[in-house]
């Protein structure tokens, strides 16, 4: 999609489920939440040109108010199932209640594999990760621990008490996961020295609603991270900026940016991995096809409502998990 017209009537159509979601009472999961957020995802997924840099302010208001609805959504969507999954003896046996849970199994996948291009070979597999913005329900941790970095130790960082209260009840009864899955309630503005210990931070896209916000928590970690340490973000392109910031590699100051995964199917994100204080800037631009990956059919977004209606066809849960498995 690339015309003007095209474009205006793009534009019209989020504003008018962006008028619609605004108005709603509450964005706890709901039929009508579920399907006016699986609309706009519906409509930010075809490829299209549009430029948001060129758009009205009103737009821009727009957008940004957008994404921030959308964050909320999905932090409700969070606490709802976590609160679910610790009714269970054993919540992680349980993760696929989650209606999304194939989408982190998948994308995750797909971080691990980008992230093991491009980490040294002579230092093995990270020893200790750092996700920032973890939330209640941390399945991106939980999955690459459970599934790709089974001797990593995972350090979760966020703000609010409840949200690490109700994410760490998810690991208490696993006797390996308790023990490596670590929860810190922080701003993460007020870490410093500790962020020299991990070999990996990951940015949960989220976590810095605007550009403003964004570079100045990446100021922050250019500040205290490792050097050598990976930053890996989460990004967005065409009209998927609607639903998720943009991470601008010249925003990344401090970081030679590695490679940008630009999805061109139903993945949401782009993933941004850089490494702190290298001496070249070389940007690898990639739209990946998945096979270069490794992977079949991906689907994956950490957008938890844009998978709504996509699983007409069931996918095979558990030979996706078996595969997963011998990732060591």
């Amino acid at each position: 999609m690339g015309s003007l017209q095209e474009h205006a009537i793009l534009v019209e159509k989020v504003c008018e489920i962006y008028d619609k979601i605004s108005k709603l009472e509450t964005l706890k999961p709901s039929k009508n939440v579920d399907t006016l957020f699986t609309e706009l995802v519906h409509t930010c997924i075809p490829p299209s040109s549009i430029n948001i840099s060129t758009l009205p302010n009103n737009i821009q208001e727009i957008r940004s108010k957008l994404i921030r609805l959308c964050g909320e959504a999905e932090g409700l969507l969070e606490a709802h199932f976590s609160t679910l999954l610790a009714t269970f003896e054993n919540p992680l046996d349980h993760l696929d209640v989650f209606p999304y849970y194939s989408n982190y199994l998948k994308l995750s996948r797909i971080e691990y594999n980008i992230l093991n291009e491009h980490y040294p070979a002579q230092d093995g597999k990270p020893k200790r990760i750092a996700f920032v913005g973890s939330g209640p329900l941390p399945l991106t941790s939980i999955v690459l621990a459970s599934y790709h970095l089974k001797e990593t130790t995972f350090h979760n960082y966020d703000i609010d008490p409840l949200a690490n209260s109700m994410a760490s009840r998810l690991v208490l009864s696993d006797p390996d996961l308790s023990q490596r899955m670590i929860f810190h309630t922080n701003n993460i503005m007020d870490v410093t020295d500790e962020l020299k210990e991990y070999d990996v931070v990951f940015l949960a896209a989220l976590v810095g609603m605007d550009v403003k916000e964004k570079v100045k928590v990446v100021q922050h970690l250019a500040k205290y991270m490792a050097p050598g340490a990976i930053l890996m973000l989460r990004s967005a392109h065409g009209a998927r900026v609607f639903l998720y910031p943009v991470v601008d590699p010249q925003d990344l100051q401090g970081f030679e940016v590695l490679s940008i995964f630009h999805p061109d199917d139903d993945v949401i994100n782009s993933v941004v991995i850089s490494r702190k204080n290298s001496i070249t800037s070389n940007i690898d631009h990639k739209h990946h096809d998945h096979q270069v990956l490794g992977i079949q059919s991906i689907m994956a977004s950490s957008c938890k409502y844009c998978e709504f209606q996509m699983f007409g066809n069931p996918l095979n849960k558990m030979s996706m998990v078996d595969e997963m498995a011998v990732d060591d």
